[in-house]
């Protein structure tokens, strides 16, 4: 698969603060690729850097084999965290505006802005100020705004962020399908369930570092051990002493077993006592989001599994 984006050894500091400690990473053309970490990890410093917003002290970033001020930003699209249009202009001229910023042609652009706006429930708004509409209806406009222009690579920063549930499918199939036609695609956000849900591949960042990089797959085959939910009333003791259990956590009446690496679930059922009650048992794999929160909060409570987690 096409490379698009190539970020290689990037650092950058703050006065006497590293943000970001010589990280690299790939986008390929027609993935969905997951920047993700905690708040102050290094993931804006690190998009602003792609974005040519701020530029890095070490390290290149490469898209279609143009570098720093060469990179053609009119082929990137950008969402970024902070909403940012203009309150009292009407919706057909700011995305407009936003098109011609991009070099696009404007005729082309009006009707591609006419398209979105049907598809996004927006028909018949093109004439509204941005401040009459309502604060989700404000962010599909702004998500129109960053691919109107058909970009080749697309950067999402929270684009979930505030959005019902109705919009979030609107915006997940949007991004499936552009990724499908072959734009090149970095999302960051902290819902780990969409994360998982939609991303071919990412990269967690920690402190600056990598600490993970792999494809969803990967990360969940060799990274995310097997747990057990067990809903029932049983003694700590008695479940912390069952074979390949690392640790028990309890609340209530439910308790979750997380086991050791290579578990074959069918043989370790066995291996529960009779005395065990059970009036549910679910297993299944640690999800992205507990992964996240380990690495975000230093727990370490999660195995460890090759070149994944540094």
């Amino acid at each position: 698969m096409e490379v698009m984006l190539t970020v290689e050894g990037l650092e950058k500091s703050f006065k006497d603060k590293q943000a970001l400690k010589g990280i690299s990473f790939e986008v390929r053309k027609g993935e969905i690729m997951a920047i993700l970490g905690p708040n102050g990890a290094g993931k804006s410093t690190t998009i602003r850097n792609i974005m040519g917003i701020m530029y890095p002290d070490n390290g290149s970033i490469t898209f279609h084999n143009h570098q720093g001020n060469e990179i053609p930003r009119n082929k990137i699209g950008y969402l970024p965290e902070e909403r940012g249009l203009y309150k009292n202009v009407k919706v057909m001229d700011i995305l407009l505006y936003l098109a011609d910023l991009k070099d696009y042609p404007l005729d082309k652009a009006k009707e591609r802005i006419l398209m979105y706006l049907k598809k996004f429930d927006l028909e018949g708004k093109e004439k509204v100020a941005i401040d009459e509409l309502s604060k989700g209806m404000g962010q599909k406009v702004q998500f129109i705004g960053s691919i109107l222009h058909e970009p080749e690579l697309l950067i999402l920063d929270e684009p979930f962020s505030g959005l019902d549930p109705v919009s979030q499918e609107l915006f997940k199939d949007e991004i499936r399908s552009l990724a499908d036609k072959g734009t090149a695609i970095l999302l960051s956000s902290h819902q780990m369930n969409l994360v998982e849900e939609m991303c071919d591949r990412l990269f967690m960042i920690q402190n600056g570092q990598k600490v993970i990089y792999g494809t969803m797959n990967d990360v969940k085959t060799k990274y995310a051990n097997f747990k057990c939910t067990i809903h029932g009333r049983n003694s700590l003791a008695v479940l912390e002493n069952i074979p390949q259990v690392q640790r028990v956590e309890q609340k209530d009446d439910t308790s979750i077993l997380f086991l050791d690496k290579d578990v074959e679930p069918n043989s370790w059922l066995k291996t529960l006592p009779e005395t065990v009650q059970i009036h549910e048992l679910k297993i299944n794999r640690i999800s992205l989001h507990e992964i996240f929160i380990d690495i975000a909060t230093n727990k370490n409570l999660i195995q460890e599994a090759g070149d994944l987690h540094a």
